[in-house]
């Protein structure tokens, strides 16, 4: 039996959980497979026998900043006490006006890092005015976690090349590239990302869309040493990610630290 960080979740609010979810089904064309609530996460969690996980929440506005940090904090609280090995990101937007001080109170709430996705935030990786986030976050040795990449032409603010781009001007931060470095953006993911020491990656969000041939062959450029398990939860149901994860080509020791090790290492807290 393998230890299981999920590193990739996203949770709402009970009240707004059903309304969150349609959103996210629209704007990504899909359907949402779970209910997006801390309950429906647990309850899956613990079907799977899954030691811990790791919630990324999203302000889509600067109003929104420190409610759902207050509400990720609170939640990984509640996990940690019914025995999740939980732990939580803040999330941050390009137009909130205290940037520095917002990322300090995160991390003093226990938080771990910071999310990005700029597809739904509207905004450019390269945009100056994340630049103080990314300097408040190479200060206090936290990672960005970035959604990475798209297909759609519209939505190119996170493409590999622009994350090494932000990697470039600063040369003592830690990221996260979701999705393989890139969603359906792998060829660019590998030519940008792959080698990096300061570069992380999950296996969200691309699994379902490629068959376990192609993973091995992505992840073998990407490398291993860095690669964390990620579901996506809510769009995908945890139990099926696992499936399509144990497909892959990978030693019982790789297996090992994919699914929990790197994921503890990559949070600071081994």
């Amino acid at each position: 039996m393998y230890k299981i960080i999920d590193i990739h979740t996203h949770i709402y609010p009970e009240k707004i959980s059903v309304k969150a979810t349609k959103a996210l089904s629209d704007f990504y064309r899909f359907i949402v497979n779970s209910k997006g609530t801390l309950d429906d996460l647990e309850k899956q969690c613990s079907k799977c026998f899954i030691t811990g996980f790791l919630l990324l929440s999203v302000a889509t506005n600067p109003h929104q900043v420190k409610t759902v940090n207050d509400f990720a904090a609170e939640c990984v609280r509640a996990s940690r006490s019914r025995g999740f090995e939980a732990y939580g990101f803040a999330s941050m937007h390009q137009d909130f006006e205290d940037i520095g001080n917002e990322v300090e109170r995160a991390v003093s709430m226990g938080l771990k890092g910071v999310k990005l996705h700029p597809d739904i935030q509207g905004v450019d990786v390269t945009d100056n005015r994340l630049y103080p986030l990314y300097e408040a976050c190479s200060y206090l040795d936290i990672p960005v976690y970035f959604h990475s990449g798209d297909y759609r032409p519209e939505y190119r603010f996170s493409e590999p090349k622009k994350i090494a781009k932000v990697l470039s001007d600063f040369p003592k931060l830690r990221v996260s590239a979701a999705h393989l470095g890139g969603y359906k953006a792998w060829e660019e993911a590998e030519e940008y990302l792959a080698g990096n020491e300061r570069v992380w990656f999950d296996t969200s969000s691309s699994l379902w869309s490629m068959t376990a041939e192609k993973a091995d062959k992505i992840i073998s450029k990407i490398g291993k040493e860095r690669l964390m398990f990620g579901s996506d939860y809510p769009g995908e149901v945890i139990e099926d990610e696992i499936r399509r994860f144990s497909a892959l080509s990978m030693s019982e020791r790789e297996r090992e630290k994919v699914f929990y090790e790197n994921a503890r290492v990559f949070l600071g807290v081994c």
